[in-house]
């Protein structure tokens, strides 16, 4: 057995100059200066007698065993983060640090709500949350970032356990005027392809709403350009076109002060599921599963 073995902290730099791709960046990030992580990471290049990282005066690249030892650094910093939170599990239930990603079509919308009755009522509970789409939040989790996600399914999530928070339904946004008159509820038929202007690639609600509509032909010609619902919003506001909205997002008033009309859309898929996510296995699952049921409650 090798008498020197590399650190929690070596690999913590490692693992933030991969995800960052600059010294500085990575050095920030991780709350040092920027010759502390360079220093970090030559010594556990050192240790281990390799290079792993190829350094010029403008690109950062990793050679490809330090590509794998990147990998194999992911696992082990998650095993030491599930070490604490055995710890931790073992203390007063949902406290102390959590890490919690949530994405933007949820965020603004269900947060507000939760978080002023979450803070009341559990104050040993410190919440740091993380905005990200979903694939981005799904890596976060399963790199270690974060200890679990609030997002809309269906998505893959890999290997993950799983909290039912709540069912969404989609609603068509019209702009008020327009000439088809929306009936109470709108047939897939209804939506111009021409016109229906979506979130960009790495927002799941884009893949929802194309399911929901089951109409091939929508994926080629929708509009993917929307970097959040508010900005769709005063797209169809402007008469630029119309979009999918889920029912949270018109409950919470996203709709007031526009001219713009929504109506659910007639699918048997017209809705999405709300879940909570966390690692299987996680040690703080009674944490979680607590945390859950406090967002159904809100």
């Amino acid at each position: 057995m090798s008498t020197y073995l590399p650190t929690i902290k070596q690999l913590q730099y490692l693992v933030a100059l991969h995800e960052h791709g600059h010294f500085g960046r990575a050095a920030e990030a991780s709350f040092v200066s920027q010759s502390t992580l360079s220093a970090g990471i030559r010594e556990l290049e050192s240790l281990l007698g390799v290079t792993l990282v190829e350094r010029s005066r403008r690109v950062v690249r990793f050679t490809t065993l330090g590509e794998q030892v990147v990998e194999k650094a992911h696992r082990l910093l998650r095993e030491a983060e599930e070490l604490s939170d055995l710890v931790r599990a073992s203390g007063k239930p949902l406290s102390g640090t959590l890490r919690m990603s949530v994405i933007p079509t949820i965020a603004p919308f269900m947060l507000p709500r939760i978080l002023p009755r979450l803070r009341a009522e559990r104050p040993d509970l410190k919440l740091f949350l993380r905005e990200e789409t979903s694939h981005d939040a799904v890596e976060s989790l399963h790199h270690g970032r974060v200890d679990c996600v609030l997002l809309a399914l269906p998505f893959a999530t890999g290997e993950v356990e799983q909290a039912h928070i709540a069912n969404d339904r989609l609603y068509v946004a019209f702009p008020q005027d327009d000439p088809r008159d929306p009936p109470a509820v709108v047939p897939p038929s209804m939506i111009d392809e021409g016109r229906l202007l979506l979130l960009e690639d790495g927002h799941c609600l884009k893949e929802h709403a194309l399911a929901a509509c089951n109409r091939p032909e929508l994926r080629a010609s929708a509009t993917m350009i929307g970097t959040s619902l508010h900005t769709l919003v005063q797209m169809v506001n402007n008469d630029l076109g119309l979009t999918m909205l889920p029912e949270m997002a018109i409950e919470a008033g996203i709709l007031h002060d526009t001219q713009i009309v929504a109506r659910p859309l007639k699918s048997q898929a017209a809705s999405r599921e709300i879940a909570l996510i966390w690692r299987k296995n996680s040690p703080r699952k009674a944490d979680f599963e607590l945390l859950a049921e406090e967002l159904r409650a809100g």
